[in-house]
């Protein structure tokens, strides 16, 4: 990937199957894919501060275009140098187009081939997002990857109800492209939709190719389908888009997700469940998910992983951050955060050892099984 009077470029280094390493630059750096990005909805990751997300290697983090549309508004992030100046991360940022938002609102918007009309979830406040204003939104953001603006159809929905909803979602794409003025300094990508038929998905895929953006985001999966599902639909992707550009599944997912999603090409990742599953006190580990608020750890003085590196198991016992959370202190939530997403960016740095080395299946056969279950 790379445009004439951009900075962007995209570089594959190794390949092993159809899983494969590389750099993204952006004006705020590169970017070694795979990677997982640490959510970061209204211009802050939950419990951290920037400086933790640097000391996990976090590389770039995601933003919410709808969220900070509402609050604190773009026109003032605008004013203060962009969300990089205004929340103090200099590193690269992604945000998604508030697609996916406005759509979980179905009691509260409307669609019509202009756009979606909505109302703030916040105060009832009335809005409407074409795809020229989300651009518009996201220009003035200053994040170096920004998204289209689709429609994100539900999970279940009838074939024809998702064709028709594709088509707005290709139109939407072309006019948002022709009001993107800022592609020195910003990505665009289009969004791949059509549910879990391969045939919409491919006609989706090859229109947006017309289209040639730099990138390209698979949308409309982890929204409540099988998890065979998303696989089949990633691996035939795979196939279809062009291997010379980035590809971004959305809101995807658990540790094994990743892996099985790396394995079919895709190069980049994000979504809450480290960060929300860690608030409630479950942990990711490489022996699976650690529900740190269990009796069993009362008395357990051990770190979290013996093995890990991160400030928290530095420092700290499996018992003070349970008791931690029995009294319901903040600190626990931030150390169980930081595990968690220490964990994610180590788990994607092995990841990308092993594909270098040509051992990603034997790094798979490893890992998959443990990773997801809970530690009993």
């Amino acid at each position: 990937m790379k445009t004439e009077d951009s900075i962007f470029e995209f570089k594959i280094s190794a390949e092993n199957g159809n899983a494969r390493t590389g750099i993204l630059k952006t004006p705020h750096g590169e970017i070694k894919t795979p990677i997982f990005m640490p959510v970061g909805t209204r211009a802050t990751v939950k419990t951290l501060s920037p400086q933790e997300l640097e000391d996990i290697k976090a590389e770039i983090i995601l933003g919410n275009t709808y969220h900070l549309y509402l609050r604190p508004g773009h026109k003032l992030i605008e004013k203060a140098g962009g969300l990089h100046e205004f929340m103090s991360w200099h590193k690269p940022i992604l945000t998604d187009s508030g697609g996916f938002q406005v759509m979980s609102l179905s009691g509260l918007n409307k669609i019509t081939p202009e756009g979606v009309h909505f109302q703030s979830h916040i105060d009832g406040s009335y809005h409407m997002f074409k795809p020229e204003k989300v651009i518009e939104i996201q220009n003035a953001i200053g994040a170096d990857i920004i998204m289209s603006f689709d429609e994100c159809p539900p999970y279940p929905a009838t074939k024809k109800y998702i064709s028709e909803s594709l088509k707005t979602t290709l139109e939407w794409a072309a006019r948002g492209k022709q009001a993107h003025k800022n592609t020195e300094k910003q990505a665009l990508f289009g969004i791949v939709q059509g549910g879990v038929y391969k045939d919409l998905r491919e006609e989706s895929a090859k229109q947006l190719i017309k289209m040639d953006f730099p990138g390209y985001s698979i949308g409309g999966l982890a929204v409540g389908e099988e998890k065979e599902d998303m696989f089949r639909i990633t691996k035939f992707l795979d196939k279809v888009l062009p291997k010379g550009k980035p590809r971004y599944l959305m809101g995807v997912g658990t540790p094994k997700d990743l892996l099985l999603n790396i394995e079919n090409g895709v190069d980049m990742f994000d979504c809450v469940m480290p960060t929300r599953n860690a608030r409630k006190g479950t942990i990711f580990t490489w022996q699976g998910k650690m529900i740190i608020k269990a009796a069993r750890y009362k008395e357990d003085f051990s770190p979290i992983d013996e093995n890990c590196q991160c400030y928290a198991c530095r420092n700290f016992s499996r018992a003070y951050i349970r008791h931690l959370f029995s009294v319901n202190e903040l600190l626990g939530m931030r150390l169980a955060t930081i595990h968690s997403l220490h964990f994610y960016l180590d788990l994607i740095s092995k990841i990308r050892s092993a594909i270098t080395k040509g051992e990603y299946s034997k790094f798979v056969l490893e890992h998959a099984a443990n990773l997801d279950s809970v530690i009993g």
